[in-house]
């Protein structure tokens, strides 16, 4: 039996820890023993029932995690018992399906996901399909290769879905872990980068300094025009409110193009108009694909881009609400669970 994190039901905090049976995997899948698992937004959207997405419950929440490869599937002939990696979200897609065969299968409208659509990774085992494992190197530790997902949705919707170029002012709105994460890769990609919170998001602004970004309480209109009076080159929303792309389209220059990241179920309330008028490129960006894992991988273990900062500390799976509580509440940036840590 394992200790996991469970997602129980609909309502605000139906999050428990339960004891579940070890996984059986099937022929194509690996039984991964979970080194660490990153907490994300979405885990605390879905704990506090806050989240716009359907949720297959009861079901073990994670899907940012790396491990140990503890058994293998019959027909898996590229992986092996002890092996380490980390894997993908895309737990289940459509193989058939026009999105996959292009690649795009974090797209395919039929995709389920670890944490919501299928058991996540907050526990000692989970099975996960061998078509989505990427080995990591033995230098770079579990506690920074957990946090590989994230760093793949920041590097999707900073170099996928826009178009960053060296000298570019950048304003990222929402200092949570995929604002600064999208930060630092905006800053490798040589641009100049504020990011903007609110007053009670003063320690997490701190951690973007770290990565050599204007952190701005409130109104970035001035750092945005000081340039020519424009505006800035881009943004990335990576808040979770609807009405941060209204500030969004106030801080864009014309021409200019706003990358939105962050998930806000709210009705937007305002008019479009200056979308049109400014004729600004709006990118959705959701997810990654193989080719972004592989690039990431890489980053993390050459140290171009450090996931140390955002780290704000390691709890054992019977901490979680802890770890959760820290998140919420803005102290720390991003926890990490490790189910082999005692309490």
């Amino acid at each position: 039996m394992n200790a996991a994190v469970v997602n129980f039901a609909p309502e605000k905090g139906s999050v428990e820890v339960r004891e579940l049976p070890t996984p059986e995997i099937g022929p194509s899948d690996v039984l991964l023993e979970v080194a660490n698992v990153g907490v994300c937004g979405s885990d605390l959207h879905q704990w506090t029932a806050d989240h716009s997405w359907p949720v297959n419950y009861p079901v073990v929440l994670g899907h940012e995690f790396g491990g140990v490869i503890a058994e293998v599937g019959r027909d898996v002939t590229a992986w092996k018992k002890g092996d380490r990696v980390v894997s993908e979200t895309a737990a289940v897609i459509d193989p058939d399906s026009p999105m996959t065969r292009r690649g795009l299968y974090n797209l395919d409208p039929s995709r389920k996901g670890f944490g919501y659509g299928v058991h996540g990774a907050m526990t000692r085992f989970v099975r996960v399909p061998s078509r989505i494992l990427h080995h990591i190197p033995d230098e770079l530790p579990f506690e920074r290769a957990c946090l590989t997902e994230p760093c793949c949705v920041a590097y999707s919707a900073v170099v996928r879905n826009a178009r960053v170029e060296p000298g570019d002012r950048v304003v990222v709105l929402g200092p949570g872990t995929i604002g600064i994460l999208s930060a630092a890769v905006a800053r490798l990609c040589g641009a100049e980068v504020a990011v903007v919170g609110l007053p009670a998001d003063a320690g997490r602004l701190e951690v973007a300094k770290q990565y050599g970004c204007e952190a701005i309480i409130g109104d970035a209109t001035e750092w945005a025009r000081a340039r020519d009076g424009l505006g800035c080159d881009g943004v990335i929303d990576a808040a979770g409110a609807s009405a941060t792309l209204k500030i969004a389209l106030d801080l864009v220059r014309p021409a200019g193009w706003i990358s939105k990241v962050g998930w806000g179920p709210q009705p937007l309330n305002f008019s479009l108009d200056p979308l049109v008028q400014k004729n600004v490129t709006l990118q959705g960006s959701f997810s990654h694909n193989w080719p972004i894992w592989e690039r990431v991988i890489a980053l993390l273990a050459a140290g171009s881009l450090d996931v140390r900062p955002i780290i704000g500390g390691v709890w054992a799976i019977e901490q979680w609400h802890e770890a959760f509580e820290k998140m919420h509440a803005g102290e720390v940036v991003k926890s990490v669970l490790a189910p082999g840590l005692s309490a």
